[in-house]
């Protein structure tokens, strides 16, 4: 359900604010790892979002240049207009954002503690486990086999080689323009 720009809709923030309040702070590897999270809650369970409210949010906020948490942004405007923006926003960043300062500087005067590199080591396959089931969920289903093929393609092109992101995100619009996928 898209929401007018200027709906009073205080509940809706609020609801959008505490969610995204609470993955921020399950946040590892960033904003995108918790799309299944954000996805379940918001289209699922509270219907705030339609499934290409959702997949339009991402792949727009993926395409724009900035910060990759565009997308809550998206999310919060979708869900409940500007103030949905701007709860969606708050919610993500601002608990996230002090932890990541706090934690910064704790580990800058501890870098060299076998218990800091440890836990560094750990949360690098965490990171790829939260990634993969991001990808698991937004890839395309069997009834879009070139969508399935282009995203094959692209996953091979970033791990095995170095060619800019922007210009496989450029070619996978252009393809969609072309109706190819």
């Amino acid at each position: 359900m898209n929401a007018h720009l200027w709906t009073w809709a205080p509940d809706t923030w609020w609801t959008l604010f505490l969610h995204f309040l609470s993955l921020s702070l399950m946040a590892i590897g960033g904003a995108i790892t918790l799309i299944p999270d954000m996805h379940r809650r918001l289209v699922e369970d509270l219907g705030l979002l339609t499934d290409t409210d959702f997949t339009s949010a991402i792949a727009l906020a993926q395409a724009a240049p900035g910060p990759n948490v565009l997308f809550v942004g998206l999310m919060g405007w979708y869900g409940g207009g500007l103030g949905g923006a701007l709860a969606s926003m708050l919610g993500i960043m601002v608990p996230s954002t002090a932890v990541a300062l706090a934690f910064s500087r704790w580990v800058a005067t501890r870098r060299e503690q076998i218990g800091v590199r440890a836990f560094q080591m750990g949360m690098a396959p965490v990171t790829v486990g939260l990634l993969l089931a991001t990808g698991w969920l937004l890839l395309p289903g069997i009834e879009h086999p070139r969508a399935l093929v282009l995203s094959a393609v692209v996953a091979v092109l970033v791990w095995r080689t170095r060619v800019p992101l922007i210009w496989l995100v450029g070619a996978g619009g252009v393809l969609g323009a072309l109706g190819w996928v």
